[in-house]
């Protein structure tokens, strides 16, 4: 009994001391190239691991719907389309603020829990509409900046912008990066680059996007990680949304496991995001079960893990009326704007 309660004792010494590790910002470290280039991938057990995945565990009725609702505290709402308007951000932000259908919350004796979404993802000129609109809610506004989604501006326009955004009220700054130093390994580029970026954020964290789907192998995915880790990105992600392919499990798969290491090496933690083509309520599951799994249950939370969608927060609301009737409803039932 004693050996158990020196256990217990442990492990909540380890839980305090990562939730203490996560408030602390990565301060980044030394570019270490030689870590970078010895870094490997083995593609093909990576997509094994992948596959296996989303059979490994099965979340059914109830836990499946706290499961759910956690996905939802974890979701950065975004809209990023050429027809934004601050009417449609306006109802995005109060989207945000009641993700649920108060019968729903109700039905779910969810009413206390206070459940909102981690943030709400914008362009640039949007801020300053959704910092009004999320005013004492405690969500933050995310924008996506440094020439979404190419990153191909100049780059003092591109810093510019991130300044821009903070001096707005943005408090997360969803950056990209240059591809181009990633796929020709000029990893000092990237550094300076990534560098620079924390720097113009100031006190917004950083979200640093990798578009994984452009940087052709998952070796070069790693080593673009743990580069941008090192420039003190407070989170890497996977994708803008925007290439043709976004967010899968391999990827996911190997960005933990650089986070992983990163954390291993220096003890400092970093969050992840994915972003891109996740729809719907079991996929969004297959991603909490991949953080459950590679980083721990401290990575299910709004300060180290977040989504990027839209269209998920639908899928999952229908799936959480199924709970509560036995019947699925039609998606305009849960309007997202």
């Amino acid at each position: 009994m004693s050996a158990t309660r020196e256990q217990l004792g442990t492990r909540t010494a380890r839980e305090r001391s990562l939730v203490s590790a996560a408030a602390r910002r990565n301060p980044g470290t030394p570019l270490d190239l030689d870590l970078v280039r010895s870094l490997r991938v083995n593609r093909s057990a990576v997509e094994r691991r992948a596959a296996t995945l989303p059979g490994r565990r099965t979340v059914k009725k109830e836990w499946q719907a706290g499961w759910l609702l956690r996905a939802i505290t974890c979701l950065d709402l975004t809209t990023l389309q050429g027809d934004d308007t601050p009417g449609n951000v306006r109802r995005l932000c109060a989207k945000a603020r009641r993700p649920l259908r108060p019968d729903l919350e109700k039905a779910l004796g969810a009413e206390r829990l206070d459940i909102k979404v981690g943030a709400v993802c914008v362009y640039h000129a949007f801020v300053p509409t959704a910092v009004q609109a999320l005013e004492g809610s405690g969500i933050p506004v995310a924008a996506v900046s440094t020439g979404f989604p190419a990153g191909l501006n100049p780059f003092e326009e591109r810093v510019h912008e991130i300044r821009a955004s903070v001096t707005a009220g943005a408090r997360e700054i969803d950056v990209v990066i240059t591809r181009g130093h990633a796929l020709t390994g000029r990893w000092d580029a990237l550094y300076d680059e990534v560098r620079a970026f924390r720097a113009a954020c100031g006190d917004a964290h950083l979200k640093v996007i990798l578009a994984t789907g452009e940087l052709a192998t998952l070796s070069t995915v790693a080593r673009a990680s743990m580069v941008a880790m090192m420039a003190g990105a407070d989170f890497i992600k996977t994708s803008t949304g925007k290439e043709p392919v976004n967010a899968t499990l391999p990827v996911g798969i190997v960005m933990t496991r650089t986070i992983r290491e990163y954390q291993t090496r220096t003890g400092h933690i970093v969050g992840f995001k994915a972003a891109g083509g996740i729809r719907t309520a079991r996929t969004v599951l297959d991603w909490l079960i991949l953080m459950k799994e590679e980083l721990g249950d401290r990575w299910l939370r709004a300060d180290l893990f977040r989504v990027g969608a839209s269209a998920l927060l639908t899928d999952i609301e229908r799936q959480l009326e199924h709970f509560v009737t036995g019947r699925y409803s039609a998606a305009y039932r849960h309007p997202m704007v």
